[in-house]
């Protein structure tokens, strides 16, 4: 039903005023589906397939044998990596090994994989397909790529997949850590739907309440099996699966990635910058996600317990130094934070005049917003009960990420991109530094 909803609002005029639209020709979601791929390629001259050390184990070397009894052309090339990291080097290798004769592109993976297809495809102006190896993640179907480039994490502008492939007989056999990390990422949409709508009360930020019921009915079809899916029952397996599809291409409805990010991923966010800084610890980018709900979950039941005090605030705004600020975000970010203050001084985010606009429609509009929290994010007692049961870890620490450094990953997490989040608002109110983590 959910991927009717989905389908049926391509192209159509929305209650919001927009046309949403995609360019996903088929999403291919079963036993066996994978079969179907010299189908796809009929009428294609030459496939170029990437996989990694993993996946071409996982599903590459069945595509090549499939394509073979096809006699379907191909070049496959085997990034040297178990995992790819997201930035520029691994890109600038696929690129350098692209076969030019190749005429569409298949991607095997999930995350960094096809991250780096999608931005292949769109350089090359190629057709793109990508065969899921694991319900990881909830990129399959956005037009944007999750990169690290000079540091800091951005979305890049890409291509959407043409053809999306889930074969259950694949997926069901990811690593489990893998399958929890996709329903992690889900369980990050309780915090983004919330953001969504309170900055479109704050700030005036574009809001579409159709994309929203779609990603939230999304999200509840996958909390709703994630018992079946620990036990890799493929009815569940799927249906994450179909869950991560719809919210990725939710964003492409959207035109920007509000349905399906917040301020937890933001956190994951900082954590990879500081990982290919400086070298640190990070785990699956859903896993992160989860772990990052849970912190935010309990930072929104403190703010539940807070009434605005505009002077209190106005006089943390005034007092704020920026300047030292940044010298924090350099220590603490190296590299990645040249990119984040000179986003800062163009979206001018601690400009005083603005500030005040901004808290005088949150003290006008704060039930309104104290509402939004208790209906769209449920409570952080829930959200670990649910990280248990999925296995998945419920502190930094479990991941090798010091708790020490949770406040400043929260407090840096407002300056990352101009969208208005959790440690934006905690900004706002003056009570940023106050909150228990």
């Amino acid at each position: 039903m959910l991927m009717n909803k989905f389908t049926t609002m391509n192209s159509k005029t929305c209650s919001c005023g927009k046309i949403h639209s995609h360019s996903i020709k088929e999403i291919l979601i079963g036993s066996g589906v994978i079969n179907q791929l010299p189908s796809l390629l009929a009428d294609y001259k030459k496939a170029f397939i990437l996989c990694d050390i993993n996946t071409i184990e996982a599903a590459g070397n069945k595509i090549c044998n499939i394509l073979d009894n096809a006699g379907v052309l191909y070049t496959c090339y085997v990034i040297n990596e178990k995992t790819p990291e997201p930035y520029e080097r691994s890109v600038g290798s696929v690129i350098m090994h692209y076969d030019t004769t190749c005429d569409v592109i298949i991607s095997v993976g999930s995350g960094v994989l096809n991250d780096i297809g999608k931005i292949l495809a769109n350089v090359t102006n190629n057709p793109y397909i990508i065969v899921a190896t694991a319900p990881s993640m909830d990129g399959y179907a956005s037009k944007t790529s999750s990169m690290t480039r000079d540091g800091l994490k951005i979305s890049l502008p890409s291509k959407n997949a043409d053809y999306i492939i889930g074969d259950s007989d694949i997926l069901c056999k990811a690593p489990i850590k893998m399958l929890a990390s996709g329903l992690g990422d889900m369980i990050a949409k309780y915090v983004s739907i919330c953001e969504w709508k309170l900055s479109n009360i704050i700030t005036g930020e574009y809001y579409c309440d159709e994309i929203a019921q779609l990603v939230k009915g999304s999200l509840k079809k996958c909390v709703d099996n994630a018992d079946g899916l620990m036990n890799r029952e493929p009815q569940a397996v799927l249906a994450v699966f179909e869950g991560l599809v719809i919210c990725g291409a939710a964003m492409t409805y959207a035109g920007l990635s509000r349905p399906a990010s917040g301020c937890e991923h933001y956190l994951s966010h900082i954590w990879d910058m500081r990982s290919v800084e400086f070298n640190t610890n990070v785990d699956f980018h859903g896993v992160q996600c989860a772990i990052g709900t849970l912190i935010i979950s309990r930072l929104y039941e403190q703010l539940k317990g807070y009434t605005p005090d505009k002077i209190k605030a106005m006089n943390y705004a005034n007092s704020f130094d920026v300047d030292k600020w940044y010298d924090v975000l350099k220590e603490f970010l190296g590299s990645g934070a040249d990119s984040m203050i000179e986003l800062d001084k163009k979206e001018q985010k601690y400009n005083i005049k603005a500030h005040e606009e901004r808290l005088d429609i949150i003290i006008r509009n704060w039930n309104t917003i104290l509402k939004i929290i208790d209906e769209e994010i449920p409570s952080s007692n829930d959200i670990f009960k649910l990280l248990k049961k999925l296995n998945l870890p419920v502190t930094t620490e479990e991941i090798g990420i010091p708790s020490e450094l949770v406040p400043l990953t929260f407090k840096t997490s407002k300056d990352i991109r101009d969208k208005y989040v959790l440690s934006r608002l905690a900004w706002d109110l003056g009570i940023i530094d106050e909150l228990k983590y």
